[in-house]
């Protein structure tokens, strides 16, 4: 058996102790790099969050931007379009004046009841096919005009479901 001396105890405890602060100092050095490693990878990730978020807000005051750009565009298309129709209308109403007028006057120097029947006959039917045609001409106008008022909104409508529907970068 081996007989411990207070040389040898020494020695052991030398040993015991400088394995421990061996032990201690590499756990030191490991908590301290994973902390390193852990605030480092924090870091990251708050720039990116903060990156995303910066991109978000930049998208969706471009988007409203848009918005406001196609709202105007489309007002504007439908102010000139309720313009042209306005004026259309104004000159269909002009003429049939001009036509009752003309009819009016005729009537007046008719030489018998025949002619008046005819005259009168005459006018209602030209103001009758008159009055379907431009009825007919303003619906599709009308139809026109607000289609194309329309399409600058569509536009925006289609742009943000696109937007909406492509998933977040990750």
């Amino acid at each position: 058996m081996n007989q411990f001396s207070p040389k040898s105890l020494e020695t052991v405890t030398a040993q015991a102790k400088e394995q421990y602060q061996g032990f201690v100092k590499a756990g030191q050095e490991q908590t301290v790099k994973q902390f390193e490693q852990t605030a480092t990878a924090a870091k990251e990730q708050f720039e990116k969050a903060t990156t995303q978020l910066l991109k978000s807000y930049e998208d969706l005051q471009a988007a409203g931007k848009a918005n406001v750009e196609a709202l105007v565009e489309s007002s504007s298309i439908a102010a000139k379009g309720a313009e042209d129709l306005s004026r259309e209308v104004v000159a269909y109403s002009q003429s049939a004046l001009d036509k009752t007028i003309t009819t009016g006057k005729a009537l007046l120097t008719a030489k018998s009841l025949q002619e008046v029947v005819e005259l009168q006959n005459s006018f209602l039917k030209s103001s009758f096919d008159s009055l379907i045609a431009e009825t007919t001409r303003i619906q599709e106008l009308s139809v026109k005009v607000t289609n194309e008022a329309l399409a600058p909104l569509s536009a925006r409508v289609n742009a943000t479901v696109e937007t909406l529907s492509k998933p977040l970068a990750a």
